[in-house]
């Protein structure tokens, strides 16, 4: 299980989310209360491990800005939110595979689960031809909003695409993520990781540190106790 705490703007909750045991932390470059500048977040990168993966989330940037920041924070992924097209997506994943850095890209749960469908198998076919396809964080679609929405989306609607899909894909499954609901969404959809930001503050950009430990506590126990032969699914 791939664990994400996104929206970090502070030193001590990035130290806090490496200590608790996550995966990756992300940094929010683009218009939101929990942006943060590439200087900032070279601050931050600099003093953590090296095993832990750091992200910037990036909405609608050009090719070369990212590429930028990246050098300049210290990043070593990347997460993509808005229009961009499939062809900038492989473009990017092209330039930074030399880096060895991971890119995720998002799509937006449409609340109806064969329109879903549809979208994963296209992306499995673009998967086939583009083997250096990181990732897929699946969020919640709100109008007007292109990711941190704070709800979750149906999970049981889009359980049998998750199952189906997630393999392939690596999907993450975003939006609405908290310490109380973690282990069921874990349970129903088997995602291959989870990200949170909200679920898991005290504030927008400062994080509750009990509850961030308490997530990434119920995230592993979960991804443990589903993994075991013959777990039924929640449906």
């Amino acid at each position: 299980m791939w664990i994400k705490i996104c929206g970090i703007t502070s030193l001590e909750d990035a130290q806090l989310a490496v200590l608790a045991g996550a995966d990756a932390i992300g940094f929010i470059l683009a218009p939101s209360p929990r942006r943060i500048t590439p200087q900032a977040i070279r601050k931050i990168t600099k003093e953590l491990p090296s095993s832990i993966e750091k992200i910037g989330v990036f909405v609608d940037a050009p090719i070369e800005e990212i590429l930028v920041v990246c050098e300049t924070a210290g990043l070593t992924g990347v997460q993509l939110h808005g229009e961009s097209s499939a062809d900038d997506a492989a473009n990017l994943r092209a330039r930074l595979k030399k880096h060895r850095m991971r890119v995720v890209e998002v799509v937006h749960y449409p609340g109806d689960s064969t329109v879903f469908a549809r979208h994963l198998r296209a992306l499995c076919s673009q998967t086939a031809a583009d083997p250096d396809r990181s990732a897929v964080l699946v969020d919640t679609a709100i109008v007007g909003k292109l990711g941190g929405t704070g709800v979750p989306f149906d999970w049981r609607s889009a359980q049998d695409s998750f199952l189906q899909h997630s393999a392939p894909l690596r999907l993450i499954a975003a939006g609405g993520l908290h310490p109380k609901n973690v282990r069921q969404a874990i349970q129903m959809l088997r995602p291959w990781g989870v990200d949170v930001s909200s679920g898991v503050e005290a504030a927008p950009g400062r994080k509750d540190h009990a509850r961030l430990t308490e997530f990434i506590r119920a995230a592993r126990a979960a991804a443990m106790e589903f993994s075991e032969i013959g777990q039924p699914l929640e449906r």
